[in-house]
């Protein structure tokens, strides 16, 4: 590949697991659509996720619980067109692979065959242990998640962090061996405390990205509507607003509004003009109707 060429280069797990065994972090960022998408290439991050997140941020349910298959197929397919270099990660949503493996191999194909996606993400360890293996069987690159899995959020007792106790902590643990022998290529911890998150780091062979899980993971990942103060509503204690786009967005929508009341916009620089002799010609027609 030419000099010219290499920074289009699509990093790969290889870069991630390069990243892992020098102590590089790995920086990896929620993008929902084209224009997300577009912005966190520029800015140069490692891993996108198109999160279901997107279900809150985006089309304004309450929970995570209610986004489709389609409707994560059609923002990961925006997300992809958008990117050039970074690995895209998918959230398979509530309802499309838990019931069995069949169901979820099929949803995940879904996935890679009409967005081009990279790898696919499932929340939970127990049976969904039994899903990644299958996922992996099938060729296709998983991402486990644990501690805080916001699709299960209700009977974890709400959005809350886990792992707080000796037994808690072991499960979770016990979960993230039990997805990395199942073949998960990457896992995302959350909501745990820091101390759970470094005695799992030496367990584990593959990258740990944590969010609200300290600092000792192998990376990091946030929401894009949370980092840049976009989104409206809660937010959890470990996010950390870099931007407040919302506040700077709404001004700009007021100034815009307040110049269409008050006859400043459009200016005569915001418009297009005609030629004399088509203006006369105009009149001319018109005249002679």
């Amino acid at each position: 590949m030419s000099a010219h060429a290499a920074p289009h280069r699509r990093i790969t797990l290889g870069d991630l697991a390069a990243k892992k065994a020098a102590g590089e972090p790995i920086v990896m960022v929620t993008a929902y659509d084209y224009p997300s998408a577009q912005i966190v290439e520029a800015a140069g991050v490692d891993v996108v996720l198109v999160g279901d997140s997107a279900a809150m941020t985006v089309l304004g349910y309450e929970s995570t619980v209610p986004v489709t298959v389609d409707e994560m197929i059609m923002l990961t397919a925006a997300v992809r067109r958008g990117l050039q270099k970074p690995l895209l990660i998918a959230d398979l949503p509530f309802g499309s692979y838990e019931a069995s493996d069949a169901i979820a191999v099929a949803t995940a194909q879904r996935f890679v065959k009409e967005t081009g996606c990279d790898l696919v993400k499932i929340e939970r360890g127990g049976t969904s242990v039994d899903r990644a293996r299958a996922l992996v069987n099938a060729g296709i690159p998983v991402v486990g998640h644990i501690g805080l899995t916001p699709q299960t959020a209700t009977s974890l007792g709400g959005y809350r962090a886990q792992g707080r106790t000796a037994e808690a902590a072991l499960a979770l643990i016990d979960d993230a061996l039990a997805l990395q022998a199942a073949g998960c290529s990457l896992l995302v911890v959350e909501a745990v405390p820091s101390e759970v998150t470094a005695a799992l780091m030496p367990l584990l062979d593959i990258p740990v990205i944590g969010i609200g899980a300290g600092a000792d993971g192998d990376g990091q990942v946030l929401v894009f509507h949370d980092l840049l103060g976009i989104y409206g509503g809660p937010t959890a204690r470990f996010v950390k607003r870099y931007a407040d786009l919302r506040a700077a967005a709404i001004a700009g929508v007021e100034a815009y509004a307040g110049e269409v009341r008050g006859g400043q916009y459009p200016a005569p620089e915001h418009g297009y003009g005609m030629p004399a002799e088509e203006i006369a010609r105009l009149r001319d027609l018109l005249a002679g109707r």
